[in-house]
């Protein structure tokens, strides 16, 4: 909440770009899209991504190589100081002196309900080919933050959301995107990644399936308020600072393991003293049951980046076997920690072209229902219907 004192007038200016920005996501990102070549687009939404970042078919998640490097803090070619500076100047404070980071601006004006530095694991480079040997699909990781993001991405997006506001000099330097130049070089930027999973239930006796929506209410969320998700969605990180949970939290299935449990059964992100442990949690053990019996069945369908927040999405698809999913989770709409789960629709063509094309659905989210209705043939091991 912001701080209990007279605000800055640079203060005050920043405040109204950011509720510009809060206001106006869903509308900034299709025109911030409009900058990037048609052929950066992924299946003809805003999300972009590099070459090597869409598979020709879905990989399974198990095929994923993960490596991991220590070295929290180091730079990539291009970032650095530069790019520290240049989201500068931000609001001036009562004494003078300015915020030194953008995330120091939200948390004293503008934070959610949650916002904290947490530990990550940072991408720093990723391939995803599919119809290889399985370990041709790898992912790359060292350490990092939250705040890395937000002091890039939602930075870029204030940047972006003040030029349109007509705002020049103090309040759009109009240099950290251009700076940045391409989202999708990872050598240019510290990239924070989050786990976008559409989850299916399929009921194999009729051949048809259903998913959920997340409404993100922007005063819970740091990231893409007010905007529809699929769900669950977490970012890729320990559950933890200590080190012995950043050994044993990598791996996309346990991160995701937790998201389902947060977001879709109301479990808090407090995981107390010691990391979860996978082996005893009985939610884990019946979800890990599943998957190796082949009741679930994840598959990964690509990696994209928000052209307007510069947000970095590995994009998943968890289909549950109707019994299981009714087992542990429900379909009934809700409110949770972060915003509210939505009423079941049918995963159907026109379900989801309405939703894509109608209604505020984040960037990740709308290229990963367009890809699964793509391969819902792979994904469901059904037939094609009729659209």
């Amino acid at each position: 909440m912001p701080a209990a004192r007279a605000l800055t007038a640079s203060e005050q200016d920043w405040l109204r770009v950011r509720s510009f920005l809060q206001a106006h996501r869903y509308e900034l990102a299709g025109d911030a899209a409009g900058d990037y070549p048609a052929g950066r687009k992924v299946a003809g939404t805003p999300l972009l991504a590099a070459p090597g970042w869409q598979p020709a078919v879905p990989v399974p998640l198990r095929d994923i190589t993960l490596e991991f490097t220590a070295g929290e803090g180091a730079a990539p070619a291009g970032e650095g100081p530069a790019l520290a500076g240049a989201a500068a100047p931000l609001p001036e404070r009562p004494d003078g002196t300015r915020y030194p980071r953008y995330s120091d601006a939200v948390r004293d004006l503008a934070a959610p309900a949650v916002f904290e530095n947490r530990p990550t694991y940072r991408l720093t480079d990723a391939v995803l080919i599919s119809g290889l040997a399985p370990e041709a699909s790898r992912l790359a990781f060292t350490r990092g933050r939250y705040f890395d993001g937000v002091d890039t991405g939602e930075a870029a997006a204030h940047e972006y959301a003040a030029l349109r506001l007509g705002l020049r000099g103090e309040h759009s330097p109009a240099c950290l995107r251009a700076l940045i130049a391409d989202p999708c070089d990872l050598r240019r930027r510290p990239v924070n990644l989050a786990i976008s999973t559409l989850t299916l239930r399929l009921d194999q006796a009729t051949g048809r399936a259903s998913f959920l929506l997340h409404w993100r209410d922007p005063a819970k969320v740091g990231h893409a308020g007010g905007l529809y998700q699929v769900i669950p969605v977490g970012v890729f990180q320990p559950s933890g600072d200590a080190a012995w949970r950043e050994r044993r939290d990598f791996s996309l299935w346990r991160c995701m393991l937790r998201e389902f449990d947060e977001e879709l059964r109301g479990r808090s992100e407090d995981y107390g003293a010691g990391p979860p442990d996978y082996d005893a949690w009985p939610f884990a053990r019946r979800m890990t049951a599943a998957l190796e019996a082949g009741q679930i069945r994840v598959w990964c369908l690509g990696l994209g980046v928000d052209p307007l927040t510069y947000a970095t999405d590995l994009l998943t698809v968890a289909v549950i076997d109707s019994r299981v999913f009714d087992e542990l989770f429900s379909l009934a709409p809700r409110g949770n920690a972060e915003g509210s789960v939505l009423a079941a629709r049918d995963f159907a063509a026109h379900v989801i072209d309405r939703l894509v094309t109608g209604e505020p659905v984040q960037a990740a989210g709308a290229a990963l229902l367009r890809l699964a209705w793509r391969h819902r043939d792979v994904l469901t091991g059904l037939p094609r219907r009729p659209s």
